[in-house]
C-alpha cells in the first residue's frame, strides 16, 4: 500500500476549538518526523468517551484479552494536557473499530475521591486507596471528570507511584485486547504499551492549550482567567514531565505530532497517515 507524504508545515487557520477530555520506528516516518498544520473549524467529536470508558471497564467490550500471536493493532496516543490527543484518539478508534480507552479519566476518578472524602491529594497511601476502588460508575459524570479542579487532582494523584500501580493491569489488560486498541494518555507508549506499533505524542504551544482549555470551561459556566488557565497548564506539564513514576516522556519511537495550528479534521487526517505507516510496516 502507498502511503501519500505528509507535508511537514501547513499555513492554515488556527482552531481554537480542538480539545481533548482535562483529553504508538515507523518505517516510513524516522524517529523525529513531526506534522504541523491546520485545516477548517469542524467541533469535537460527538460520541461519549466516558459513557464508553465506562463500559468497557465492565467487560462490555466486543474484544476480549488476546492470549494468541495474532497482531493487534495497539494505537498509543501520549501527550500534555490540551493537546488535543483525546479527539485524535477518539477520531482514530472509530475509524478503525477499535475500543478506546481515555486513561486520564481513571486518574481523575481517584482524584476527586480523594476530595470528596476530605482528604489530602498528598497523601500517598490515601490516593493509593481512592485508585484501587475506583469503579465503572466513577467514570459517568462528564461535567465532573472534566473540570479544572478534576484535572489538577489528576495530575496530583497521579505522581503517587501506588496510584500508577493500582491503575496498571487494568490499562495493560484493555491495550492487549484481541484486534487491537487505542489508549490515550502520557505514559501509554512508554509504560502500559512499550510496544505498541503506533505511538503519537501530541502536543501544542501552552498558550494554545491553555486557551482551548479556557473556552472548553468558560463556554459552560466556569469561571476563570485566561492567566490562570495559562499558569495551571505550565505547572501540570512541569509536574507530569518532573514524577519519578512514568513521568510524561516522548518514547523514542513515537511520531510527534503538533497541533498547535491545526483543526481536528488535520490532526485526525496526520494521525490516521502515522497509523496506515505502522499499518504497512506491521502487515495489519
Amino acid at each position: 500500500m502507498a502511503v501519500e507524504a505528509e507535508p511537514t508545515s501547513l499555513k492554515l487557520q488556527r482552531y481554537s476549538g480542538f480539545g481533548s477530555c482535562g483529553i504508538p520506528p515507523l518505517a516510513l516516518f524516522p524517529s523525529d518526523w513531526s506534522f504541523s498544520g491546520s485545516g477548517t473549524d469542524s467541533g469535537r467529536p460527538e460520541e461519549n468517551e466516558l459513557q464508553r470508558s465506562a463500559a468497557v471497564v465492565q467487560g462490555r467490550s466486543r474484544h476480549t484479552v488476546s492470549d494468541d500471536l495474532t497482531p493487534s493493532l495497539i494505537i498509543a496516543v501520549d501527550g500534555p494536557a490540551a493537546s488535543g490527543k483525546g479527539s485524535i484518539a477518539s477520531r482514530l478508534a472509530a475509524h478503525y473499530g477499535l475500543p478506546h480507552m481515555d486513561t486520564g479519566l481513571l486518574y481523575r476518578a481517584a482524584g476527586l475521591k480523594v476530595l470528596a472524602s476530605g482528604g489530602d491529594l498528598g497523601d500517598a497511601d490515601a490516593a493509593t486507596r481512592a485508585a484501587e476502588s475506583v469503579t465503572p460508575g466513577d467514570l459517568i459524570d462528564e461535567t465532573a471528570l472534566t473540570s479544572r479542579g478534576a484535572g489538577e487532582a489528576a495530575s496530583r494523584v497521579a505522581s503517587h507511584p501506588g496510584v500508577r500501580a493500582a491503575l496498571l493491569k487494568l490499562q495493560q489488560d484493555f491495550a492487549r485486547q484481541a484486534g487491537g486498541a487505542v489508549l490515550d494518555g502520557r505514559d501509554i507508549g512508554t509504560v502500559i504499551a512499550p510496544d505498541a506499533p503506533v505511538k503519537l505524542f501530541v502536543t501544542a504551544r501552552p498558550e494554545t492549550r491553555a486557551h482551548r482549555r479556557w473556552l472548553q470551561l468558560t463556554g459552560r459556566g466556569e469561571a476563570i482567567a485566561f492567566d490562570d488557565m495559562l499558569a495551571d497548564i505550565i505547572r501540570r506539564d512541569e509536574r507530569d514531565a518532573g514524577r519519578g513514576a512514568a513521568p510524561m516522556v516522548m518514547a523514542d519511537d513515537a511520531v510527534l505530532l503538533d497541533t498547535t495550528e491545526m483543526d481536528i479534521e488535520a490532526a485526525f487526517d496526520a494521525a490516521r497517515r502515522v497509523v496506515e505507516a505502522a499499518r504497512v510496516r506491521h502487515g495489519f
